[in-house]
């Protein structure tokens, strides 16, 4: 090897060995924080759960509690209510740094959520606490744009990994989210150290307050075969088209909101007052299984049998509730909806209930968010990698199968689903549907 293209090599490795060293203290605290704002959060959930579900009689308080919620968000949160769109922004176009109010705000409203018996998830706190708790590092440390969008993904990464338990899921989520169809590896450093971290000290805090994370039994995996293989396609394009309906009618719900409820309290108060109208209208026998992550359900999906509507329902209620303004996140019922929808496939498809449920677990989570590696590595991490090769296919079909749809609007299209389509690419999730609509009203009106 020629004398300089070996010292240029020691440069760049020199170079590299500082900038790693440079990070890992930083990505060690983000995920510090992170883990620790993760780890309240599943307290403050596990606590929001046992009281409604130990007083039914709180689900009749959800529209005033809405009405806090929206007032809250109004009075004090109208710079961070766009809530993951508004870190997706700033990633994409890092202008300022995100308000540190955003952590409390966020932790508040999804107990708050829960407590009175919204249907909503987790996600979206942890990944709104992970990046807030970081950008607030991005000052002090006088980091430039593009270092502070590495910051902001490790957040990201941190809150995800942590509040699921799935630190490699989360690192690759923090890098796959942004643009679908492409994955920027700038960041993949900090993003695996702070998702490794936070899981870590999540872990150990709720080892020590004796919780954990939910265990989900995968049991009779057949060898893949060609005929497993047709199997987890024809269920991966049921999970992605379901993906695709539950990402719609979320996004539809809640323009028809802000178009027809111009008060921002007034909008989830609305909504509790339906969810509330249904549940005991319907009998609290048959809806309580619907409020809250329904983690019960969820592992009834892995165990057993549960009613083949369930997943319909869980999208309902999970629409609304979000749609209306309610705050949480849309993942762990994705999670919901994908397992009982696996569990209602076994009649059909010959699979067992378990695995199917797996597949669907991770798969509508996969064409809702458009990240199917990270949904992938979720299903290894969380069912084995037996199970993980029938839900990293059933993963990839749902994610083309979802279409150009999505539960994140700022989330880009890196490359599109379809060659005809390479035009849209860099577009919005939200721009693209704009665009779309104003064609669809040109055509109609020619």
């Amino acid at each position: 090897m020629p004398k300089t293209s070996l010292r240029n090599s020691l440069r760049e490795q020199s170079l590299m060995l500082v900038e790693l060293g440079r990070w890992i203290p930083i990505a060690s605290l983000v995920g510090l924080m992170a883990g620790a704002a993760s780890a309240l959060l599943l307290w403050s959930l596990d606590l929001a759960t046992r009281l409604r579900e130990a007083h039914t009689w709180l689900i009749l308080l959800l529209a005033p509690a809405g009405w806090l919620v929206g007032l809250m968000y109004a009075r004090f949160g109208a710079s961070v209510v766009a809530g993951n769109n508004l870190l997706l922004e700033e990633i994409h176009k890092p202008k300022d740094t995100i308000p540190a109010r955003m952590t409390p705000l966020i932790l508040i409203g999804t107990f708050m959520t829960h407590l009175f018996g919204g249907s909503a998830g987790r996600e979206g706190t942890a990944l709104q606490t992970g990046a807030s708790l970081a950008d607030q590092l991005s000052k002090p440390l006088r980091l430039a744009p593009h270092e502070r969008r590495t910051l902001l993904m490790a957040g990201i990464a941190a809150g995800f990994g942590s509040v699921f338990g799935t630190p490699l899921a989360g690192a690759v989520f923090g890098l796959e989210v942004l643009a679908f169809g492409r994955i920027d590896y700038t960041a993949i450093a900090p993003c695996f150290l702070a998702a490794v971290v936070g899981d870590l000290v999540t872990h150990q805090i709720l080892t020590r307050i004796h919780m954990g994370h939910t265990h989900y039994p995968v049991s009779d995996i057949p060898p893949i075969t060609a005929l497993g293989i047709l199997y987890a396609v024809l269920a991966g394009i049921v999970f992605g088209l379901v993906a695709m309906i539950f990402a719609k009618l979320t996004h539809a719900i809640a323009h028809f909101a802000k178009n027809h409820i111009p008060s921002a309290p007034l909008r989830p108060f609305i909504g509790g007052l339906l969810i509330t109208t249904v549940v005991f209208a319907l009998g609290t026998a048959h809806t309580l299984k619907y409020l809250g992550l329904g983690i019960p359900t969820i592992v009834g999906s892995f165990t057993g049998k549960v009613a083949p509507w369930d997943f319909a329902a869980k999208t309902l209620f999970t629409a609304v509730t979000l749609g209306f303004g309610f705050k949480g996140g849309e993942v762990t019922p994705l999670f919901y909806i994908g397992a009982t929808l696996g569990n209602a496939l076994s009649h059909l498809i010959p699979l067992s209930p378990s695995l199917l449920a797996a597949m669907g677990f991770v798969a509508v989570f996969a064409g809702a968010a458009n990240t199917p590696i990270a949904s992938t590595l979720m299903a290894v991490e969380l069912f084995g990698a037996e199970a993980g090769a029938y839900a990293g296919i059933a993963c990839v079909i749902a994610y083309l199968f979802s279409g150009h749809a999505g539960i994140y609007t700022s989330q880009r299209v890196g490359s599109s689903k379809f060659i005809a389509q390479k035009h849209e690419e860099g577009l919005a999730l939200a721009s693209l549907t704009q665009q779309r609509e104003v064609a669809a009203s040109e055509n109609l009106s020619n």
